[in-house]
Protein backbone atom coordinates (compact mmCIF):
# COMPACT_ATOMS: atom_id res chain seq x y z
CA UNK A 1 0.00 0.00 0.00
CA UNK A 2 2.78 2.56 1.01
CA UNK A 3 4.26 2.00 -2.76
CA UNK A 4 1.14 2.53 -4.03
CA UNK A 5 0.61 5.52 -2.36
CA UNK A 6 4.19 6.86 -3.12
CA UNK A 7 3.50 6.10 -6.94
CA UNK A 8 0.31 8.09 -7.01
CA UNK A 9 1.44 11.32 -4.67
CA UNK A 10 4.62 11.23 -7.76
CA UNK A 11 2.54 10.70 -10.46
CA UNK A 12 0.42 13.73 -9.22
CA UNK A 13 3.71 15.90 -8.49
CA UNK A 14 4.73 15.14 -12.28
CA UNK A 15 1.58 16.30 -13.65
CA UNK A 16 1.23 19.57 -11.18
CA UNK A 17 4.85 20.32 -12.96
CA UNK A 18 3.81 19.66 -16.18
CA UNK A 19 1.32 21.79 -16.09
CA UNK A 20 3.03 24.26 -14.06
CA UNK A 21 5.89 24.22 -17.06
CA UNK A 22 3.33 24.65 -19.77
CA UNK A 23 1.33 27.18 -18.18
CA UNK A 24 5.16 28.82 -18.21
CA UNK A 25 6.42 28.95 -21.96
CA UNK A 26 5.05 30.68 -24.38
CA UNK A 27 5.98 31.20 -28.09
CA UNK A 28 6.28 34.26 -29.49
CA UNK A 29 5.33 34.27 -33.20
CA UNK A 30 7.06 36.87 -36.04
CA UNK A 31 5.03 39.91 -36.73
CA UNK A 32 3.38 39.41 -33.41
CA UNK A 33 3.71 41.17 -30.09
CA UNK A 34 2.83 39.51 -26.79
CA UNK A 35 1.55 41.25 -23.66
CA UNK A 36 2.30 39.98 -20.27
CA UNK A 37 -0.15 40.68 -18.09
CA UNK A 38 -0.35 40.02 -13.81
CA UNK A 39 -3.38 40.92 -12.42
CA UNK A 40 -4.69 42.65 -15.18
CA UNK A 41 -1.65 45.13 -15.54
CA UNK A 42 0.57 44.66 -18.02
CA UNK A 43 4.23 44.05 -16.77
CA UNK A 44 5.83 43.48 -20.13
CA UNK A 45 5.53 43.33 -23.89
CA UNK A 46 7.51 40.66 -26.03
CA UNK A 47 8.24 41.67 -29.87
CA UNK A 48 10.93 39.04 -29.97
CA UNK A 49 10.08 36.12 -32.32
CA UNK A 50 10.90 32.88 -29.46
CA UNK A 51 10.15 30.72 -26.38
CA UNK A 52 9.27 32.95 -23.20
CA UNK A 53 8.96 32.16 -19.42
CA UNK A 54 6.02 33.52 -17.13
CA UNK A 55 5.20 33.06 -13.81
CA UNK A 56 2.46 29.79 -14.22
CA UNK A 57 -1.14 31.07 -12.72
CA UNK A 58 -0.03 34.43 -11.93
CA UNK A 59 0.93 35.58 -14.71
CA UNK A 60 -1.37 35.73 -18.32
CA UNK A 61 -0.45 36.48 -21.89
CA UNK A 62 -2.42 38.48 -24.40
CA UNK A 63 -1.26 37.94 -28.33
CA UNK A 64 -1.15 41.30 -31.01
CA UNK A 65 -0.30 41.18 -34.70
CA UNK A 66 2.37 43.42 -35.11
CA UNK A 67 1.72 42.78 -39.20
CA UNK A 68 0.56 45.76 -41.65
CA UNK A 69 -3.34 45.03 -42.21
CA UNK A 70 -5.27 46.56 -45.33
CA UNK A 71 -8.63 48.20 -44.33
CA UNK A 72 -11.36 49.06 -46.93
CA UNK A 73 -13.29 52.48 -46.28
CA UNK A 74 -16.82 52.47 -47.66
CA UNK A 75 -17.16 55.31 -50.88
CA UNK A 76 -18.36 58.93 -49.57
CA UNK A 77 -19.17 61.91 -50.26
CA UNK A 78 -16.76 65.12 -50.12
CA UNK A 79 -17.22 68.35 -50.89
CA UNK A 80 -14.31 70.84 -51.91
CA UNK A 81 -13.29 74.48 -51.03
CA UNK A 82 -15.62 75.63 -54.40
CA UNK A 83 -18.41 73.58 -53.48
CA UNK A 84 -18.29 70.78 -55.90
CA UNK A 85 -19.25 67.41 -54.48
CA UNK A 86 -16.91 64.57 -55.07
CA UNK A 87 -16.74 60.73 -54.23
CA UNK A 88 -13.78 59.18 -52.71
CA UNK A 89 -13.41 55.37 -52.03
CA UNK A 90 -10.36 54.93 -50.18
CA UNK A 91 -8.41 52.31 -48.74
CA UNK A 92 -5.56 51.94 -45.65
CA UNK A 93 -2.64 50.52 -44.66
CA UNK A 94 -2.14 50.36 -40.28
CA UNK A 95 -0.63 48.57 -38.10
CA UNK A 96 0.12 48.13 -34.48
CA UNK A 97 3.53 50.15 -33.14
CA UNK A 98 2.48 50.24 -29.28
CA UNK A 99 0.81 47.19 -28.32
CA UNK A 100 0.28 48.50 -24.23
CA UNK A 101 -1.95 51.76 -25.78
CA UNK A 102 -3.71 49.21 -28.30
CA UNK A 103 -4.61 47.05 -25.39
CA UNK A 104 -5.41 49.84 -23.19
CA UNK A 105 -7.54 51.78 -25.17
CA UNK A 106 -9.21 48.69 -27.15
CA UNK A 107 -8.32 46.40 -26.00
CA UNK A 108 -6.97 44.34 -28.92
CA UNK A 109 -10.00 44.10 -30.81
CA UNK A 110 -9.36 45.08 -34.68
CA UNK A 111 -12.95 45.81 -34.94
CA UNK A 112 -12.97 48.54 -32.43
CA UNK A 113 -9.61 50.24 -34.40
CA UNK A 114 -11.19 49.93 -37.99
CA UNK A 115 -13.49 52.02 -36.46
CA UNK A 116 -11.05 54.42 -35.46
CA UNK A 117 -9.30 54.12 -38.69
CA UNK A 118 -12.71 54.80 -40.50
CA UNK A 119 -13.53 58.31 -38.80
CA UNK A 120 -9.97 59.45 -38.95
CA UNK A 121 -9.29 58.54 -42.67
CA UNK A 122 -12.92 59.52 -43.53
CA UNK A 123 -12.27 63.04 -41.25
CA UNK A 124 -8.51 63.26 -43.04
CA UNK A 125 -10.39 62.76 -46.63
CA UNK A 126 -13.08 65.45 -45.84
CA UNK A 127 -10.72 68.28 -44.53
CA UNK A 128 -8.05 67.88 -47.16
CA UNK A 129 -9.99 68.06 -49.99
CA UNK A 130 -12.55 70.40 -48.45
CA UNK A 131 -9.51 72.82 -48.57
CA UNK A 132 -8.83 72.44 -51.92
CA UNK A 133 -10.42 73.26 -55.24
CA UNK A 134 -11.94 70.84 -57.62
CA UNK A 135 -9.73 71.52 -59.87
CA UNK A 136 -6.38 71.09 -57.77
CA UNK A 137 -7.66 67.97 -56.47
CA UNK A 138 -7.78 66.39 -59.46
CA UNK A 139 -4.32 67.70 -60.21
CA UNK A 140 -3.02 66.26 -56.95
CA UNK A 141 -4.71 63.06 -56.96
CA UNK A 142 -2.30 59.96 -56.49
CA UNK A 143 0.57 59.78 -54.28
CA UNK A 144 0.76 63.95 -53.41
CA UNK A 145 -2.82 64.00 -51.99
CA UNK A 146 -2.70 60.03 -50.31
CA UNK A 147 0.64 61.67 -48.15
CA UNK A 148 -1.98 64.59 -47.62
CA UNK A 149 -4.51 62.57 -45.85
CA UNK A 150 -2.23 59.74 -44.62
CA UNK A 151 -0.32 62.70 -42.32
CA UNK A 152 -3.57 64.18 -41.47
CA UNK A 153 -4.95 60.53 -40.49
CA UNK A 154 -2.23 59.74 -38.35
CA UNK A 155 -2.68 62.62 -35.99
CA UNK A 156 -5.31 61.23 -34.18
CA UNK A 157 -4.53 57.28 -33.86
CA UNK A 158 -1.11 57.64 -31.67
CA UNK A 159 -3.25 57.31 -28.97
CA UNK A 160 -4.45 54.00 -29.96
CA UNK A 161 -0.92 52.98 -30.54
CA UNK A 162 -1.80 52.70 -34.20
CA UNK A 163 -0.13 53.48 -37.25
CA UNK A 164 -1.56 54.42 -40.25
CA UNK A 165 1.15 53.46 -43.11
CA UNK A 166 -0.78 55.08 -46.09
CA UNK A 167 -4.13 56.43 -46.58
CA UNK A 168 -5.05 55.94 -50.16
CA UNK A 169 -7.79 57.50 -52.98
CA UNK A 170 -8.00 54.27 -54.67
CA UNK A 171 -11.00 55.93 -56.63
CA UNK A 172 -11.99 59.69 -56.50
CA UNK A 173 -14.69 60.12 -58.71
CA UNK A 174 -18.08 63.14 -59.77
CA UNK A 175 -21.34 62.31 -59.43
CA UNK A 176 -22.81 61.60 -62.34
CA UNK A 177 -25.40 65.07 -62.80
CA UNK A 178 -21.57 67.14 -63.28
CA UNK A 179 -19.06 64.72 -64.39
CA UNK A 180 -20.15 65.50 -68.35
CA UNK A 181 -19.06 69.18 -68.02
CA UNK A 182 -16.08 68.09 -65.46
CA UNK A 183 -14.70 65.83 -68.38
CA UNK A 184 -15.56 68.90 -71.40
CA UNK A 185 -13.40 71.17 -69.27
CA UNK A 186 -10.36 68.96 -68.95
CA UNK A 187 -11.06 68.17 -72.81
CA UNK A 188 -10.89 71.69 -73.41
CA UNK A 189 -7.83 72.41 -71.01
CA UNK A 190 -6.00 69.48 -72.94
CA UNK A 191 -7.38 70.67 -76.57
CA UNK A 192 -5.51 74.22 -75.46
CA UNK A 193 -2.69 72.90 -74.00
CA UNK A 194 -2.05 70.90 -76.92
CA UNK A 195 -2.67 73.94 -79.33
CA UNK A 196 -0.03 76.32 -77.78
CA UNK A 197 2.30 73.41 -77.54
CA UNK A 198 1.63 73.12 -81.43
CA UNK A 199 1.97 76.97 -81.72
CA UNK A 200 5.55 76.68 -80.48
CA UNK A 201 6.38 74.11 -82.58
CA UNK A 202 5.74 75.93 -85.39
CA UNK A 203 7.53 79.27 -83.98
CA UNK A 204 10.67 77.21 -83.90
CA UNK A 205 10.29 75.17 -87.08
CA UNK A 206 9.94 78.99 -88.68
CA UNK A 207 12.67 80.36 -87.29
CA UNK A 208 14.85 76.59 -88.62
CA UNK A 209 13.38 77.81 -91.69
CA UNK A 210 14.61 81.26 -92.10
CA UNK A 211 17.59 80.54 -90.41
CA UNK A 212 18.57 78.08 -93.27
CA UNK A 213 17.03 79.66 -96.10
CA UNK A 214 19.20 82.71 -94.46
CA UNK A 215 22.32 80.19 -94.75
CA UNK A 216 21.65 78.64 -98.26
CA UNK A 217 21.32 82.03 -100.14
CA UNK A 218 24.65 83.45 -98.64
CA UNK A 219 25.99 80.23 -99.81
CA UNK A 220 25.10 80.93 -103.26
CA UNK A 221 26.07 84.79 -103.06
CA UNK A 222 29.53 83.50 -101.87
CA UNK A 223 30.02 80.46 -104.65
CA UNK A 224 28.41 83.23 -107.35
CA UNK A 225 31.33 85.87 -106.36
CA UNK A 226 33.73 82.92 -105.95
CA UNK A 227 32.56 82.26 -110.08
CA UNK A 228 32.56 85.39 -111.41
CA UNK A 229 36.55 85.98 -109.57
CA UNK A 230 37.57 82.63 -111.44
CA UNK A 231 36.01 83.74 -114.45
CA UNK A 232 37.56 86.96 -114.23
CA UNK A 233 40.80 85.18 -113.73
CA UNK A 234 40.39 83.07 -116.62
CA UNK A 235 39.57 85.82 -118.81
CA UNK A 236 42.34 87.74 -117.77
CA UNK A 237 44.71 84.49 -118.04
CA UNK A 238 43.17 83.97 -122.07
CA UNK A 239 43.97 87.21 -122.66
CA UNK A 240 47.49 87.11 -121.39
CA UNK A 241 47.63 83.92 -123.00
CA UNK A 242 46.90 86.09 -126.73
CA UNK A 243 49.19 88.48 -126.06
CA UNK A 244 52.21 86.38 -125.47
CA UNK A 245 51.07 84.53 -128.95
CA UNK A 246 50.80 87.79 -130.69
CA UNK A 247 53.18 89.57 -129.09
CA UNK A 248 55.23 90.25 -132.50
CA UNK A 249 54.40 92.26 -135.72
CA UNK A 250 54.02 89.08 -138.15
CA UNK A 251 51.70 87.55 -135.57
CA UNK A 252 49.62 89.81 -134.98
CA UNK A 253 49.33 90.47 -138.56
CA UNK A 254 48.33 86.93 -139.26
CA UNK A 255 45.99 87.23 -136.39
CA UNK A 256 44.21 90.18 -137.84
CA UNK A 257 44.01 88.59 -141.27
CA UNK A 258 42.51 85.50 -139.67
CA UNK A 259 39.58 87.64 -137.91
CA UNK A 260 39.19 89.53 -141.44
CA UNK A 261 38.80 86.68 -143.12
CA UNK A 262 36.26 85.18 -140.29
CA UNK A 263 34.33 88.48 -140.13
CA UNK A 264 34.14 87.97 -144.17
CA UNK A 265 32.52 84.71 -143.90
CA UNK A 266 30.20 85.68 -141.02
CA UNK A 267 28.98 88.36 -143.33
CA UNK A 268 28.21 86.38 -146.32
CA UNK A 269 25.64 84.16 -144.77
CA UNK A 270 22.26 84.57 -146.07
CA UNK A 271 20.24 85.63 -148.94
CA UNK A 272 22.06 88.84 -149.36
CA UNK A 273 25.90 88.33 -150.37
CA UNK A 274 26.36 92.17 -151.42
CA UNK A 275 29.33 93.63 -148.98
CA UNK A 276 30.57 97.33 -149.20
CA UNK A 277 34.13 97.90 -148.68
CA UNK A 278 36.28 100.30 -147.65
CA UNK A 279 39.63 100.24 -150.11
CA UNK A 280 41.62 101.17 -147.16
CA UNK A 281 40.03 98.08 -145.04
CA UNK A 282 41.93 94.87 -144.32
CA UNK A 283 39.29 92.91 -146.16
CA UNK A 284 39.26 94.85 -149.07
CA UNK A 285 43.44 94.38 -149.23
CA UNK A 286 42.71 90.70 -149.07
CA UNK A 287 40.08 90.80 -151.92
CA UNK A 288 42.47 92.52 -153.85
CA UNK A 289 45.60 91.51 -153.12
CA UNK A 290 47.00 94.62 -151.35
CA UNK A 291 47.57 93.32 -148.34
CA UNK A 292 50.77 93.22 -146.97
Amino acid sequence: MKNIGGKIIALLAAVIVAVCISNALFTVHVKEYVAVRQFGKIVKVISEPGLNFKIPFVQTTQRVSAATRVYDIAASDVITRDKKTMIADDYVLWRVVDPTKYIQTLNALDSRAQERIDASAYNATKNVISSMTQDEVIAARGEKLGSLITEESNDTMDGYGIEIIQTQIKALDLPEDNKDAVYQRMISERQNIAASYKAEGDSEAQLIRNETDKEVSVTKAEAKKEAAVIEAQGEAEYMRILQEAYNNEDKADFYNYIRSLDALKASLKGENKTIILDKDSELAKILYGTAE
